[in-house]
């Protein structure tokens, strides 16, 4: 017995998942879907980590939304940034990189009485989870100090736990502010807040608490008390002082995980022996041709159990991380997305496999997880295994490359070991060897094993300095990413627009029209606060109760216009743009040129031709989306994109380069459905049912669950009666023949996996197309042809320039060649070896390698080192002939002389390469030559 006993029913992973929203939904929670990997307009945020994520800016005021009670089952990553638990994935019994929490949230419905309420029936009673209440433990806010002021002990929660009948000695107070207070940031809404932990028994104490040691007692962090689910009250606002006031509407905020109850409800101790792991590390063993029970008696990571962990896991993250849209690259997301999935490799090659595995076991995933989460099985996903086995095909290479690079360094430090010649000079010491094996792990992958065992193999000591120095240089990398996306917090909305939002919404009459009279001034706010009057020359920000400005969002630009009377004759402010300061409310960006009262009536125009020029390019990029995943695919995705007067941007998930052909396909395509010019159809509708007509949804944005607007461009050509069909609250040309025409005029690389495409619209195509034409006309008058021979005439000067090239770099090769006896009446005599050492000038790199194989015939027996500048910097080439080579080495001297000049390099012992900086030192440097031999002699 382990001390941990299961339950009557044996519960599936799945099983708890829908339980639990089951349980929510009978309290009255709405079900809520689980918000994308990649948190839409969160810049605090590298991956969503917790259930609350995507409720942030309603916690904050800065959006209301038509329930006040949810819950939700949320895909979690924490790896990177201020969460990552990378390292530990695999070696512990719970941490993960992809997890999911389940959760209930109360946006000032319900507090602290009904979430312990709900959360002590969930838990125990017979008809739910039913879990023995003697083994379950809760925690309370034991007090803190808090900005000068004394926050005494969460009373009202452990009374509400009393209610509950739990026992008064299962009820712990934890004191300070780091485990059971909760803030989002350093200011904004924050609470108490109050656990929920399980026992596992003696045997799941890391310290052996029980078995080999004395029996602890809760709250023991050994091991044995697990949390299960964490109930966060927040109940204050903490503003830039530190201070603490009450919230007017306090909420509810928790979080439950998954993996951890699997674990209790299931009668194990590890989360990786639940049902939601087992699957992945058989199917995981298999494919690296090991025997599941077998490796499961071993550990540290050495073709184990850690191993199989590790690739479990892994794979889980993987396949979400890649489905919402990160592709594995060099930077951000991407970076900690390669660094996952090349951790997953590696370990299978601990296990031994010597074929690409990960991608079949992201299938399996899908498999196990599709019906909880169907975007893992959209159409959209079904290039993950693609994607997945390109990364290790592409990590194969660079960790052989990694390999060699290890063997080079490790040929260096052995040098210096043994007392031979090394590329540095004397002064110089040799980098750190535990530096050097972070910059392998860091950009080939390869591991600190591997550098440890290369260097044990060649008797290189890699000891308790190289490990200090490995460790700080990881800690620094660690600093680096979590300063690229620390962001800045998000703070609660204005007081004075939360306030406003409470009772009053704009009313959007952008859609419909540019221009209206009798729009009432509802407030006027500036930095200083909410006014009553705005004089002519000051700047804030206008309220009104409706407005034709179209207010920045989705990718489309605010309108900008002015305010009349209303009767047009005098303009009172310039409206310079608009956005939502919280949802609902629109502020207009103003300089006032009369004074502007509260409860004013103002006429407010927009102005029409940007408006015009604005509308025709988002529309253009919905044609344009669809044409592109006709085209090349419906793996493709928006990525983002920027619809403004002048032109339209459209970024979309892609892996290759969108060659002519494929382009001018798109185009062909988008301006044939122009020319159909269909009526452009706006619908609100649920987003479940838009959704259900095959809207295209951008999974990481968000959407209201009612109330979507949907844009349609009809095709009755289309089996599906459309050619286009997007949720867009933007605002659209009437029918698509308004557009004109669309023209693209760029399209290239913006990240891995990333393309981008800028196309202009209507006028703004005619415009680029008069500009073409004009530098056509004016390239044709400089080659003295008409237009139509412009491209003929253009290859003809070509091939004769290349042609001229070649002629140039013949003669400057014979002329080179034409200095030889010059050189070779240079040679001097270092210790019985002849040596040249000079500067060249007017020769190219591959005359000056001809020069050094003709000096070394005319020799017979010696050394060559020659220099040359080449454009700003120094070309060196150094050859040795073969009876010397034993002695001196032609990659070491070439390397010392290059060190000389800023630069480096190497190469074989009997001809290597190198460049510089220092022009000006080449010839000093050269003269140093005999010097650099004589010492190796």
């Amino acid at each position: 017995m382990t001390g941990n006993e299961k339950s009557p029913k044996v519960w599936s992973g799945n099983e708890i998942r829908e339980a639990f929203l089951r349980f929510f939904e009978s309290k009255g929670h709405r079900r809520v879907r689980s918000s994308s990997l990649v948190p839409h307009g969160d810049p605090t945020l590298l991956f969503t980590n917790a259930g609350m994520n995507q409720f942030k800016d309603v916690f904050l005021g800065l959006e209301k939304r038509d329930y006040n009670r949810a819950t939700t089952a949320q895909k979690c990553v924490r790896a990177g940034g201020k969460h990552n638990d990378l390292e530990n994935v695999g070696f512990t019994k719970r941490h993960h990189t992809f997890f999911e929490m389940l959760g209930n949230f109360s946006f000032g419905d319900y507090f602290k009485k009904e979430a312990i309420a709900y959360a002590w029936e969930l838990v125990t009673s017979p008809e739910w989870f039913g879990i023995a209440k003697d083994k379950l433990y809760v925690t309370v806010f034991g007090g803190a100090e808090v900005s000068g002021s004394h926050l005494g002990v969460d009373e009202e929660a452990k009374g509400f736990w009393l209610e509950q009948k739990v026992p008064a000695d299962r009820i712990v107070a934890i004191p300070g502010l780091k485990e059971n207070f909760w803030a989002m940031g350093d200011t904004g809404p924050c609470g108490p807040c109050s656990e929920i932990h399980y026992d596992m028994g003696p045997a799941a104490s890391d310290l052996g608490h029980g078995t080999t040691a004395p029996e602890c007692k809760f709250p023991c962090d050994c091991g044995r008390f697990v949390e299960i689910w964490n109930l966060v009250f927040m109940q204050y606002n903490r503003d830039p002082s530190g201070a603490l006031t009450p919230l007017p509407k306090p909420c509810v905020d928790t979080g439950m995980g998954l993996e951890r109850t699997a674990a209790v409800l299931q009668g194990v101790i590890s989360n990786y022996d639940t049902d939601l792991f087992v699957p992945l590390m058989k199917r995981a063993a298999e494919l690296c041709g090991v025997d599941f029970a077998r490796e499961e008696k071993l550990e540290e990571g050495k073709g184990g159990a850690a191993s199989l962990r590790v690739i479990a896991d892994h794979a889980r993250a993987t396949t979400f991380l890649i489905t919402d849209g990160v592709l594995p690259s060099n930077e951000g997301r991407g970076y900690v997305l390669r660094k996952i999935m090349r951790r997953a490799i590696r370990h299978g090659r601990l296990l031994g496999a010597t074929k690409p595995f990960l991608a079949e076991t992201v299938n399996t995933v899908r498999d196990l997880m599709g019906d909880a989460y169907p975007e893992l099985r959209e159409s959209t996903a079904a290039r993950v295994p693609e994607i997945v086995l390109a990364e290790e095909e592409r990590f194969a290479r660079t960790l052989n490359f990694g390999l060699s690079k290890l063997d080079s360094i490790i040929a260096k430090y052995t040098g210096s070991f043994q007392g031979d010649y090394q590329p540095h000079l004397p002064s110089t010491p040799l980098p750190l060897l535990g530096v050097e094996a972070f910059k392998l792990l860091d950009t080939y992958g390869l591991p600190l094993d591997f550098t440890r065992d290369a260097a044990r193999d060649a008797g290189v000591p890699f000891g308790e300095a190289d490990e200090a120095d490995f460790e700080k240089a990881m800690q620094e990398q660690r600093t680096r990413a979590r300063a690229s996306w620390k962001g800045g917090a998000k703070e609660a909305a204005n007081p004075a627009y939360a306030k406003l939002a409470e009772t009053f919404k704009t009313e959007p009459d952008f859609y419909c029209a540019t221009r209206t009279k009798d729009c009432r001034i509802e407030a006027i706010i500036t930095k200083n606060g909410s006014i009553k009057e705005l004089k002519a020359g000051e700047s804030g920000e206008v309220v009104l109760d409706r407005t034709v400005i179209y207010a920045e969002s989705g990718g489309q630009v605010a309108d900008t216009g002015a305010f009349y009377d209303n009767s047009e004759s005098q303009e009172l402010a310039e409206v310079k743009g608009a956005f939502y300061p919280v949802a609902g409310l629109i502020a207009h960006k103003v300089v006032a040129k009369e004074t502007l009262r509260v409860g004013d009536r103002v006429a407010v125009v927009a102005d029409a031709g940007r408006h015009a020029r604005i509308i025709r390019n988002h529309t253009g990029t919905h044609l344009v989306h669809a044409a592109l995943r006709n085209i090349l695919g419906t793996h493709v995705k928006q990525s983002g994109s920027l619809n403004a007067p002048e032109r339209l941007r459209f970024d979309f998930s892609h892996f290759a380069h969108v060659d002519a052909e494929e382009l001018r396909d798109i185009e062909q395509q988008v301006n044939d459905e122009i020319r159909l010019n269909s009526q452009i159809e706006t619908t609100v509708t649920s987003l479940e049912e838009a959704l259900a007509s095959g809207a295209l949804a951008f999974f990481g944005d968000k959407y209201p669950e009612s109330n979507v607007r949907v844009v349609t461009i009809p095709d009755l050509r289309s089996p599906r009666g459309f050619y286009s069909k997007e949720l867009c609250g933007g605002t659209h040309v009437t029918r698509a023949g308004d557009i004109g025409v669309l023209k693209i005029v760029s399209e290239e690389s913006v990240a891995a996996g990333v393309r981008r495409i800028e196309a202009v619209t209507g006028i703004g195509a005619l415009e680029h197309c008069q500009q073409q034409a004009q530098t056509l006309r004016q390239l044709a008058s400089q080659l003295n042809v008409g237009e139509d021979a412009v491209l003929a005439q253009v290859e003809k000067l070509s091939q004769t320039a290349k042609q001229l090239e070649k002629e140039l770099e013949t003669q400057k090769r014979k002329g080179a060649l034409g200095q030889l006896d010059e050189l070779a009446a240079r040679v001097q005599v270092v210790k019985g070896i002849r040596v040249i050492a000079a500067e060249v000038q007017n020769v190219d790199r591959e005359g000056l390698r001809q020069l050094v194989d003709s000096l070394r015939q005319k020799l017979g027996s010696g050394v060559v080192a020659l220099g040359m500048p080449d454009n700003g910097k120094v070309t060196l080439i150094a050859g040795v002939t073969k009876d010397l080579t034993a002695k001196v080495h032609a990659g070491k001297l070439v390397g010392a002389l290059a060190e000389k000049l800023g630069g480096k390099g190497g190469g074989r012992p009997d001809l290597a390469e190198a460049g510089g900086k220092d022009t000006a030192g080449l010839r000093t440097a050269l003269q140093s030559v005999p010097s650099l031999i004589e010492a190796l002699l």
